[in-house]
């Protein structure tokens, strides 16, 4: 009796051995796969860099860096408060129909159903994936990855314009990225100041207007080498009661300083709609909603 019982031994001795070889391979694989080149053409969104890097550079934001909205690895920042809305913004408000409540064939976003751009600061509060800064003499540039589109900051001490949208002849036209002017409050916190935005964009997804005075406010804060925080507000009396936070997102170091695009396309946008959200009907008794904290 006593051979069948250390034959068993041994083979489960051996079943052991056997098994902590074929994870020691998969883990050493594993390391190996991590450790590979890495392509300096190629886009690797979770590939941030750790750590602070070291002291934040003084008066500088260049260099490419990825969002909340790129990966996981990227830490979510404080969401948007509640606005209280004017009677101009409710009536607004009651006349658009967000996808994430109409579905894709209910829905009138322009950038859902046309692949119109977000426009500022849409395309930051809804797409905030990556992005590059550049410092010029005179600006500062920003080129977002959603869409490649990119708004220019200006530093050289101008002041906002101050006709936008009138019937004078001297007023300047609204634009999708409006108009915008930074100054170092500090050695690392930037503020930058737009208005003179297209009142066709929607502030946020969920159909939130803005006229074409608003004034958003932009605070650019590089916590360390590897680390930039941002926090949007936004102040608009004929659509708000009072000014309110969009938020505050957290941007990290791309290591390989390289991200891909990333574009909303027309064509495919057509076909996605006339082959599938359409025949999908929007979504059932949707009930009108108040949108807001106003009264």
């Amino acid at each position: 009796m006593r051979k069948p019982v250390i034959d068993a031994v041994v083979g489960l001795v051996a079943m052991l051995v056997l098994s902590s070889l074929a994870i020691a391979q998969t883990a050493q694989s594993q390391s190996t796969q991590g450790n590979e080149a890495r392509s300096p053409w190629k886009y690797y969104p979770r590939d941030i860099a750790t750590g602070d890097g070291g002291p934040a550079p003084k008066r500088d934001l260049s260099g490419t860096w990825a969002g909340p909205g790129s990966s996981p690895a990227v830490p979510r920042g404080a969401a948007a408060e509640r606005p209280s809305l004017t009677p101009q913004a409710q009536q607004l408000m009651n006349e658009r129909k967000p996808i994430g409540k109409f579905g894709p064939a209910g829905a009138n976003d322009p950038t859902a159903r046309y692949c119109d751009p977000f426009g500022f600061p849409q395309n930051v509060y809804n797409e905030g994936r990556a992005l590059s800064v550049a410092t010029m003499p005179d600006r500062v540039v920003i080129l977002f990855q959603y869409m490649d589109v990119w708004r220019e900051i200006w530093t050289d001490g101008r002041a906002l314009p101050a006709k936008v949208g009138g019937s004078d002849k001297d007023s300047l036209d609204p634009t999708y990225m409006g108009y915008s002017v930074g100054h170092w409050e500090d050695d690392y916190n930037f503020v930058v100041d737009t208005t003179g935005l297209d009142e066709r964009t929607w502030l946020t997804n969920a159909g939130y207007p803005h006229s074409v005075n608003a004034r958003v406010q932009e605070r650019f804060t590089r916590v360390d080498h590897n680390t930039m925080k941002l926090s949007l507000t936004i102040e608009d009396p004929t659509m708000y009661a009072k000014p309110f936070s969009l938020g505050t997102y957290n941007y990290k170091w791309l290591s390989n300083q390289k991200f891909n695009e990333w574009l909303c396309l027309p064509s495919e946008q057509i076909k996605y709609l006339t082959e599938q959200g359409e025949p999908a009907g929007s979504f059932p008794d949707a009930p009108p909603a108040r949108y807001g904290g106003g009264r």
